[in-house]
């Protein structure tokens, strides 16, 4: 007897799941909990099968039956109605799953487990936000060539030639990782070389001058800022590491007593391990910092839980209040001025400069030998440098006073090791942004 939505609507449930037959197969199965299902029994190559065509009354009887009728069709056509239902599930599956958005997360979740940076990862999470719901939303597997490239041309419209740059490589790795995991063919970015505009190079802005690097180190040793902040300063311009890297220092790395402080491989640009020589000097910075920080992870922490590292703009920040232009001098200026100035002192080989400041000097075999044959001179050199930068800052204090000199009588100089404080005030006027003392000097170089 077929059925009528009145017998639907007045299906009592029992202790035991209950059927009320339709025609042709379909029933509807009462639950216990009250649950009303509609099912679908038919035979599919001489075996008996059920197939689920929805719940009641999300479904009405009229649905139901024409949902009935559809698989009687595709059973007479030769296709199992339930292998084809989960055929379309799973792929709706996939097709959440596979979107260049899903796979780019999946992707940057892998980096973060190998033990990428987290400021490498939010960058890279940025970049990929910034393409268009076109790419975003598609499957990774159809993104062609041209629909890559406009999305790229909406970021390049607009001046941001490096982003698109950015953009694209990181599309590429995301895409390679498509293919490692069987979602893709091909990587439509590889075809896209050549067709961004290629961005002008900037170089990070740096005091090279030997007269003006007395100065900041004068600078710097009066910085008024948070301690730790001033010790991160301090030891900046004698380990020629990057920002990144100096801000992701941790003590389980530094080995005092063998003066080498050993950067893992994942906190690396070129992801190899990398070994910084520390002078005496940069020895004795770290011992004021572990009695800042000592028992805690990173060298230079946060100032508000300690349990992560300093922001990644402490130290330009820190050279903005000192009266630095960001045009004048950056964080990563440090490692410029310390390439242009022992290049220029023919003291050292151009290797062992390149290998401190953790450049790829070549091929593989190349590279392995010279890490090795390289480390004693680097380590003599490391120590040269750090008392060339004390000749510098004694140059610039010398200068200081005979300037003072010549306008009046010097009052009494107080020293603490080798910082004179006498000039403290100039140098807090000029952290103030006044154009006074060695700020205005500076002004008319």
């Amino acid at each position: 007897m077929a059925l009528s939505d009145t017998v639907i609507r007045n299906a009592k449930p029992g202790a035991k799941p209950s059927k009320i037959s339709d025609e042709k197969g379909l029933f509807l199965l009462v639950q216990p909990s009250g649950g009303k299902l509609w099912r679908m029994k038919y035979r599919f190559a001489g075996k008996e099968q059920k197939l689920s065509l929805g719940r009641y009354p999300d479904v009405s009887l009229k649905e139901a039956r024409k949902r009935r009728d559809e698989a009687r069709i595709m059973i007479a056509s030769g296709t199992d109605p339930a292998a084809a239902k989960r055929e379309a599930k799973l792929e709706a599956q996939s097709e959440a799953t596979d979107t260049f958005a899903a796979v780019a997360d999946e992707y940057l979740a892998k980096c973060s487990r190998e033990g990428r940076e987290a400021v490498t990862i939010n960058k890279s999470r940025w970049l990929a936000n910034l393409f268009s719901p076109e790419v975003r939303d598609a499957r990774i597997g159809s993104i062609s060539p041209a629909q890559l490239l406009a999305a790229l041309k909406v970021v390049e419209a607009k001046g941001h030639f490096e982003t698109a740059r950015r953009m694209r490589s990181l599309a590429g790795r995301i895409f390679r990782y498509a293919v490692a995991t069987s979602r893709a063919e091909g990587d439509p970015s590889a075809l896209l070389r050549g067709a961004l505009t290629a961005p002008v190079v900037k170089h990070h802005s740096a005091v090279v001058d030997p007269k003006r690097v007395g100065e900041l180190l004068v600078c710097i040793d009066e910085y008024s800022g948070s301690p730790l902040v001033a010790l991160a300063l301090k030891l900046t311009p004698h380990v020629f590491v990057r920002p990144g890297e100096l801000r992701a220092a941790e003590w389980s790395e530094v080995d005092l007593d063998a003066a080498v402080w050993t950067i893992p491989a994942a906190k690396m640009k070129m992801r190899q391990a990398h070994r910084v020589a520390l002078s005496a000097q940069a020895v004795a910075i770290l011992e004021s910092a572990r009695a800042l920080t000592a028992g805690q992870r990173y060298i230079f922490s946060s100032l508000h839980t300690g349990e992560r590292p300093m922001s990644e703009n402490t130290i330009n920040v820190a050279l903005r209040r000192m009266g630095f232009g960001k045009d004048e001098m950056t964080a990563h200026g440090f490692r410029a001025m310390a390439s242009t100035l022992l290049n220029e002192s023919g003291e050292w080989s151009p290797d062992a400069i390149e290998l401190a400041l953790a450049h790829d000097i070549g091929g593989t075999v190349r590279g392995t030998y010279h890490r090795g044959g390289h480390w004693e001179e680097r380590k003599r050199m490391a120590q040269w440098w750090s008392d060339y930068l004390d000749q510098l800052r004694a140059g610039s204090l010398a200068r200081m006073d005979a300037a003072g000199d010549q306008r009046q009588a010097a009052p009494p100089r107080v020293r603490t090791g080798q910082m004179q404080t006498r000039h403290r005030g100039k140098f807090d006027a000029r952290q103030r942004g006044e154009s006074t003392g060695i700020a205005a000097r500076r002004s008319r170089d």
